[in-house]
């Protein structure tokens, strides 16, 4: 799980820390940076399934790129960008840093890549000295060598390691191996984990190939349903049914997804809905609103979602109506805290902010920008020094609405 993201001369962003809660949310105003920081997660999830980091950011044929790509990657004026991840370890005593720090001019290149582990409160480096080799250093042709650097298998000089023997070194080269290989792993399924959630209902009114994995702009819901084992797949879909059947006036009793043509390997979404008593009419997705479809792709994303992974979902409330505001973050908690997956989001709503109540506030971020330099920050909502007197005059989602918390933040500088 994803405890902290860090963005150092990241596009509008000349430093900035992003924690990361069970549910997360980022606000702000138009151009404030939030999209700024769903692209740097994208990123970073990308960084794992592509062929390589350039091609992650800049895209190719089958992968669009990151929104302006590689020219303005880095903030304004720099040649340089680092973004960082603590992930959670298998235990609440270890904690994983992710670090990668990229040139972007006068040519693309990786300038650091590596992984830190910090267990009860040491670092990777003092664990490996305590643990397996004895000493902060190797000794290798060119020189001495720090303990948790790259150092190619032929750069080590066996016959310079007095010391220890042969066998204690290479014993310790290998645990030392091990070790990385199973961070590395855990730390790259933590960033792929991630799913920065668009759905685009255009896209989900097609038919789609049977499919393990939602894709982000949901296109492929209904073969992710419809390939579920039978027993998962009744009770995702009495799931997502139930949660559903609040979204307009009672009219939706049932939805599901089934296999279609010949093979069986395409399928499609539907619904049945009841509009006066007794007359139930089945439609596809071809019908279904466009914030139904958007409802039921956080819903399946949510559902389906491997258990402590991360979902990303930019301008959640996007199609939904104000009323259903309520209904929208009860589904969030109670899903989320069910099958433990971390929810960051974005929003601009005023009803969804007040539907989350007063004790979201320690989990609100705010995107500002800073009216000296114009660079993009986050604040947490709850450091803001002048808070109590702010929600003393209304609900976060009419400060909000008023703007007065970016004032608030300016005339604090």
């Amino acid at each position: 799980m994803l405890k902290q993201l860090i963005l150092e001369n990241w596009k509008s962003f000349r430093y900035a820390e992003l924690p990361i809660d069970p549910l997360t949310v980022l606000i702000g105003t138009n151009a404030s940076g939030k999209s700024n920081v769903v692209e740097a997660l994208e990123f970073l999830q990308r960084i794992v399934r592509s062929e390589s980091v350039e091609v992650a950011l800049a895209g190719d044929k089958m992968l669009p790129s990151i929104r302006s790509g590689v020219e303005w990657a880095a903030l304004k004026n720099e040649t340089q960008f680092t973004l960082k991840a603590l992930i959670q370890g298998e235990d609440d005593q270890t904690d994983y840093l992710y670090v990668l720090k990229i040139q972007t001019q006068p040519i693309f290149r990786v300038i650091e890549e590596y992984i830190d582990c910090h267990k009860n409160g040491d670092s990777l480096k003092a664990n490996l000295e305590k643990y397996y080799i004895k000493n902060s250093y190797f000794i290798t042709k060119s020189g001495l060598k720090e303990v948790g650097s790259s150092i190619p298998r032929d750069e080590f000089d066996l016959s310079k390691m007095t010391k220890y023997s042969k066998e204690e070194w290479e014993n310790a080269l290998k645990h030392k191996s091990q070790l990385i290989n199973e961070v590395k792993t855990f730390v790259l399924d933590a960033l792929e984990s991630i799913l920065i959630l668009n759905p685009i209902p255009s896209k989900m009114r097609d038919y789609s190939r049977l499919s393990d994995t939602l894709e982000s702009d949901a296109s492929n819901i209904a073969g992710v349903l419809a390939a579920l084992p039978d027993e998962q797949k009744a009770e995702v879909e009495e799931t997502i049914s139930a949660y559903a059947k609040n979204l307009p006036e009672g009219d939706i009793q049932r939805i599901w997804a089934e296999k279609v043509g010949r093979f069986g390997t395409d399928a499609m979404l539907y619904c049945q809905e009841l509009w006066k008593p007794g007359h139930i009419t089945e439609i596809d997705a071809r019908s279904m609103s466009d914030g139904t479809l958007r409802f039921i792709a956080i819903l399946t994303a949510l559902l389906t979602r491997p258990e402590g992974s991360q979902l990303v979902i930019e301008e959640i409330d996007n199609g939904l109506h104000p009323s259903r505001a309520e209904l929208l973050v009860r589904m969030l908690r109670e899903i989320g805290e069910k099958r433990k997956i971390d929810i960051l989001m974005t929003t601009h709503n005023p009803a969804l902010l007040d539907a989350l109540g007063p004790e979201i506030v320690p989990f609100v971020v705010v995107a500002h920008r800073d009216s000296e330099t114009g660079e993009s920050k986050l604040t947490l909502l709850e450091d803001i020094e002048n808070l109590p007197k702010l929600m003393a005059s209304g609900t976060l989602g009419k400060l909000t609405t008023k703007g007065a918390i970016e004032r608030s933040l300016a005339d604090t500088k």
